[in-house]
């Protein structure tokens, strides 16, 4: 489940990620990107990976589709919120093949920390 949460600032597309991730949620965080990049031009990213249990495959490819269409240009900065190694070690390779896009992860414990982050030049 994706669920949009408020973290105070006004481009931000902030997400709690928790169990399966399905094709209408990603449909629906999707639209508020797009929304946010329509009004603001650029955006950052907050996601907050509670309790991760997977993705659909139709939800992978509703991003891919989104990443086709609109592309990553839009996007300045990601803050993730995790306890899992895992997703830290996948961030770390992905702030590596998206070098135009800021990436950092934060503990659970951290979000204030994440957002100032987010704020920051």
């Amino acid at each position: 489940m994706l669920k949009l949460i408020d973290i105070g600032i006004d481009n931000a597309l902030a997400i709690q990620l928790s169990g399966k991730i399905t094709e209408s949620d990603m449909s629906m965080v999707l639209s508020a990107a797009k929304a946010k990049i329509e009004r603001y031009g650029s955006i950052v990213i907050l996601e907050k990976f509670d309790s991760f249990e997977g993705i659909e495959i139709a939800a992978i490819a509703e991003e891919f589709k989104y990443l086709f269409e609109v592309g990553m240009s839009n996007i300045s900065k990601v803050a993730i919120l995790t306890d899992k190694t895992w997703i830290e070690r996948i961030v770390s390779i992905e702030d590596k093949i998206f070098k135009s896009v800021e990436m950092k992860c934060f503990s659970l414990e951290e979000q204030a920390d994440a957002v100032e982050f987010l704020k920051g030049p």
